[in-house]
């Protein structure tokens, strides 16, 4: 059996896409060229984003249209809004399906190139002061991205915990369990006193290492698992390099990426049985 390339998309995911694609009727009068299929040009997305390809070497061939459509589509359904909500989504049917813990959140950053100067670039402290960006990231105690930022690479990642918690979206049954307060953990670039206090008034448990704890103290068998996150984010290789100058274009590739990794994790679950007839 041929194994499926990751940028086909399957019926089961494009049954959770399509519906949230904003619907753009054909004029009666002067229609123009038809309009390239929707699942195609979500395809051609998709191969961009996992191969790091230029828009404009985008093979004819594949039948995903052109580079160009491929990129006026990605920026048409980010100004709709889709992949937030394709995210949040996925994120409700984990939910659903008892995969997600919210007893306990990871947070990290990770530095990226930045190879053009763009909005959300800085002077990289750890790349030479080189042009960079910064992806930050929190998942749940499983390593499930739950959301992510982008900010120039020379913000501090602290800076950038309190928006990530508020960031993340309202999944039906996330509350934790009764009388049992979430945890946040985080390293020691997060160890501020003042952050403490902003993550407990959320009703969220600060765990972050304090300056100087020596390795192996315990904390990084909690925080493994947004690192771990962070490879398989960056397996894309469109996101291990920023080449887009706008910082939304970017930023979707981001949170697309985040719905792709929960959407291998819900393939990945065990299928109910099916009821006897």
């Amino acid at each position: 059996m041929v194994r499926p390339k990751p940028w086909e998309v399957d019926d089961e995911l494009w049954a959770v896409v399509e519906p949230l694609l904003p619907k753009v009727e054909r004029r009666v009068r002067y229609p123009g060229r038809k309009r390239h299929p929707d699942r195609l040009v979500f395809q051609g997305i998709l191969f961009v984003l996992h191969t790091g390809m230029a828009w404009e070497h985008l093979p004819q061939e594949l039948g995903f249209g052109s580079g160009m459509t491929c990129w006026r589509r990605l920026a048409e359904w980010t100004e709709a809004g889709v992949w937030p909500r394709l995210h949040q989504a996925l994120l409700a049917k984990l939910r659903s399906a008892d995969a997600l813990d919210f007893s306990r959140a990871a947070v990290d950053g990770s530095h990226i190139r930045a190879l053009k100067g763009a909005p959300k670039t800085g002077r990289s402290p750890v790349d030479r002061g080189r042009a960079g960006s910064k992806h930050h990231l929190i998942t749940d105690a499983t390593g499930i991205p739950l959301a992510v930022t982008l900010t120039g690479g020379n913000r501090n990642d602290v800076t950038q915990l309190i928006p990530l918690l508020q960031a993340v979206p309202p999944v039906r049954g996330s509350a934790a369990d009764p009388g049992a307060d979430p945890t946040s953990c985080s390293g020691t670039g997060y160890d501020h006193d003042k952050y403490r206090r902003l993550v407990r008034a959320l009703g969220v448990k600060p765990l972050i290492a304090r300056r100087g704890t020596e390795h192996g103290s315990g904390l990084g068998t909690q925080r493994w698992v947004v690192e771990r996150a962070f490879a398989h984010l960056h397996w894309f290789r469109r996101l291990r390099i920023r080449w887009e100058i706008r910082d939304d274009i970017h930023e979707a590739f981001l949170t697309l990426g985040c719905a792709l990794i929960c959407w291998r994790r819900l393939s990945q679950l065990p299928q109910a049985p099916a009821l006897p007839q």
